[in-house]
C-alpha cells in the first residue's frame, strides 16, 4: 500500500500558475503509474495528468499545453505544474497511485481560480 499527501493548492487569479505536489510513502519506482485527477462540484472526477513507468505521460484534453506532470524520484514526489489557469480549472485535485490494479488516493487539495 501507499499513503499520498497532496499540497500546493490555493486561490489564484486567471492566467496565474500553481504547482501541486504529491508525496508518496514509498519509492515511486515501485508504483506502476501516478496521476492527478480533479473533481468540480456536480461533476465526475476526471483525469488531469498521468505518468506511467516514470516517463510516459498522458494529459486530459482540457489541460494539454498548460499543465505538466513530473517526478522527483529522490523525494518520492510527483508534481503538477499548472500554468495559464482558467476558472474552469477550479476543483479539488487528487493524487492517485496505481500499484498493479490497486488504486490509492490522497485527501485532495482545493484549487480555486478566480479574480
Amino acid at each position: 500500500q501507499v499513503q499520498l499527501v497532496e499540497s500546493g493548492g490555493g486561490l489564484v487569479q486567471p492566467g496565474g500558475s500553481l504547482r501541486l505536489s504529491c508525496a508518496a510513502s514509498r519509492s515511486i519506482f515501485s508504483i506502476n503509474a501516478m496521476g492527478w485527477y480533479r473533481q468540480a462540484p456536480g461533476k465526475q472526477r476526471e483525469l488531469v495528468a498521468l505518468i506511467i513507468g516514470g516517463s510516459t505521460t498522458n494529459y486530459g484534453d482540457s489541460v494539454k499545453g498548460r499543465f505538466a506532470i513530473s517526478t522527483d524520484n529522490a523525494k518520492n514526489t510527483v508534481h503538477l505544474q499548472m500554468n495559464n489557469l482558467k476558472p474552469e480549472d477550479t476543483a479539488v485535485y487528487y493524487c492517485d497511485a496505481d500499484l498493479g490494479g490497486l488504486r490509492y488516493w490522497g485527501q485532495g487539495t482545493q484549487v480555486t481560480v478566480s479574480s
